[in-house]
């Protein structure tokens, strides 16, 4: 059977204003890293304008120029990682699930659900099928991470009758091989230390797809190229993640999307 090809994403996302509101709470992901942004910021404007302050003449003027920009560099990078946890992601994802084409009675996994942003905005696609999340619930993976809130975030988008939640960890999935049509997972995979340990938590996802099922991942960097016993891979090795960590949208990389295949 001939195995999907992999797209990449080049049609324009969705604007934040044409999306509907989100009614729930979904928090901040890796909520240290703008804080450390804006704290190595700070630091470097005042290491500037200690500079100046203390020291005369060019050498000092290009100096302080310097950390200025670095700096602003911080305060920019900070800003742009803010927009994309509260807003960008969900500008992105709205178009990715779009493009699942889902009929609406789909059983849908999410791997590293946290809060349910991406696992609620599929369940609204899924009014006669289920949508299953799993994470292990880290607060420092996402602020306020955890299991009541999301179930609290489900019912205030109104599908908390199609969403189930699990504490399981991703490199061991509590489900049956082909137990769902689609998997996606969204800035998850990352956070399991270890190339292996992410390839394994790939594998799992791979297991657990139906035959012709859809995975899609979108992350921060690859983590290589899932396969499970009797299943080839849904994407080429060669070409794997290099075109699509291009087609970035507000710091979100596509980095697959597939159909499995035996």
């Amino acid at each position: 059977m001939e195995a999907a090809k992999t797209e990449q994403l080049t049609s324009a996302p969705e604007t934040m204003s044409s999306l509907p509101a989100r009614r729930g709470a979904y928090g901040f992901d890796a909520p240290y890293a703008p804080l450390l942004m804006t704290l190595g910021g700070a630091c470097l404007l005042a290491l500037s304008v200690t500079r100046l302050w203390l020291a005369e003449g060019r050498p000092a003027m290009v100096s302080a120029a310097a950390l200025s920009v670095a700096a602003l560099w911080l305060f920019l990078n900070a800003g742009i990682f803010v927009h994309t946890t509260r807003a960008g992601k969900f500008a992105v994802w709205a178009e990715l699930l779009d493009r699942l084409e889902l009929k609406g009675d789909e059983r849908l996994l999410d791997i590293g659900c946290g809060r349910g942003a991406v696992l609620l905005m599929a369940a609204e696609r899924l009014p006669r099928g289920r949508a299953v999340g799993v994470d292990l619930w880290s607060t420092t993976d996402q602020s306020g991470n955890a299991e009541q809130v999301t179930r609290q975030n489900a019912a205030l988008e109104g599908v908390a009758e199609r969403v189930e939640l699990h504490t399981a960890d991703m490199r061991q999935l509590p489900f049956d091989d082909g137990s769902f049509d689609v998997v996606v997972s969204s800035l998850a995979i990352h956070n399991v230390p270890g190339a292996g340990e992410r390839a394994r938590a790939l594998r799992e996802a791979a297991r657990v797809l139906k035959n012709g099922g859809k995975l899609m991942i979108a992350d921060a960097f690859a983590s290589g190229t899932p396969s499970a016993p009797g299943r080839r891979p849904a994407w080429s090795p060669r070409s794997s993640c290099r075109k699509r960590e291009r087609s970035a949208r507000g710091g979100v990389r596509l980095l697959a999307t597939a159909r499995a295949e035996r």
